[in-house]
């Protein structure tokens, strides 16, 4: 029988040359089979039949317990969904005699509404932005225009950016490629970031021009970096007096929300978002229905 530290590498292996699973993914796999490994009678049992895994994940379960706080519902169901995908792939692969992933059930996840701005707090938000600087402007109006995660917004390379075509060329989760729209309001705040402060330290700092160079840069003609990002945002949010919490994700949200309360199509959210499931997408149905029946509370004489 292979050991359990050889048969995690193994499927380490397979998802990242044969699924091409990004890196930040597969650290995350790499992490919660590691503490698969690591615990106790896990490494003794694992193949023989399901009691291994199943005693980790209760054990993983126990909430408030001095030293052992266990695991967020959410947190849980990654661990548990990675150990599947661990067994199922050991089981395919004959490493293992027992389907042991047929035993593991992932558990319930709440269902989490995401946050979400209206469309004139959105207006604000974007306001304090422009008051700030060009480059905030352009990311922020970014951001909402095309619904990109902060991580795939500041991946950009200018080489990704077409005014005249009016898109952006998008690699999501997955290394999936995208092509997302952007409108002619967050056209004019790039140009305006392009042609002005971008330029002046690109000139600076003698920005390497592969691929264009970083779309966004700090103020030492580095790409832009997570903090600055989220730092840009909290701050424009709390300029234009917005009290909930905010962030880079939040506009994301918003520009599907908005998107799908506007008419969308469903699918075109799916694919303007780069969900590789619909049902990830489908939770921002139950947002707009929320909308609805608040707006019908409020504005039927018999509700």
């Amino acid at each position: 029988m292979i050991a359990l530290e050889r048969a995690i590498a193994a499927y380490l292996d397979y998802l990242r040359l044969e699924r091409g699973l990004a890196t930040a993914t597969l650290r995350a796999y790499a992490a919660d089979l590691r503490d698969y490994a690591d615990a106790r009678g896990s490494t003794a049992g694992w193949a023989d039949g399901p009691d291994a895994a199943l005693r980790y994940l209760a054990a993983r379960t126990r909430r408030g317990r001095r030293h052992d706080p266990g695991l967020a519902p959410t947190s849980l169901r990654r661990r548990a969904a990675s150990i599947r995908g661990f067994y199922r792939f050991a089981f395919g692969e004959g490493l293992i005699g027992v389907d042991v992933a047929a035993h593991i059930d992932l558990p319930r996840m709440p269902r989490l509404l995401p946050d979400t701005l209206t469309v004139a707090e959105v207006g604000r938000l974007l306001d304090a932005a422009a008051a700030a600087g060009a480059r905030d402007r352009a990311l922020l109006e970014l951001l909402y225009a095309a619904g990109l995660r902060i991580s795939e917004a500041l991946r950009l390379d200018l080489e990704d950016v077409s005014l005249d075509g009016q898109f952006v060329r998008v690699i999501g989760k997955g290394d999936r490629e995208r092509l997302v729209p952007i409108g002619e309001v967050a056209i004019a705040a790039i140009r305006d970031w392009l042609d002005g402060p971008r330029e002046a330290l690109v000139a600076a700092h003698h920005v390497a021009p592969i691929r264009g160079g970083p779309m966004f840069l700090g103020d030492r003609g580095h790409r832009l970096a997570r903090q600055q990002a989220w730092a840009t945002v909290r701050r424009a949010a709390r300029d234009a007096g917005i009290r909930a919490p905010v962030s880079p994700h939040t506009l994301r949200h918003s520009f599907a929300t908005h998107l799908l309360e506007g008419g969308a199509d469903l699918r075109i959210v799916q694919e303007l978002l780069g969900h590789a499931s619909i049902s990830t997408t489908q939770l921002y149905t139950h947002v707009t229905g929320e909308r609805i029946r608040e707006v019908y509370a409020r504005a039927h004489p018999r509700a």
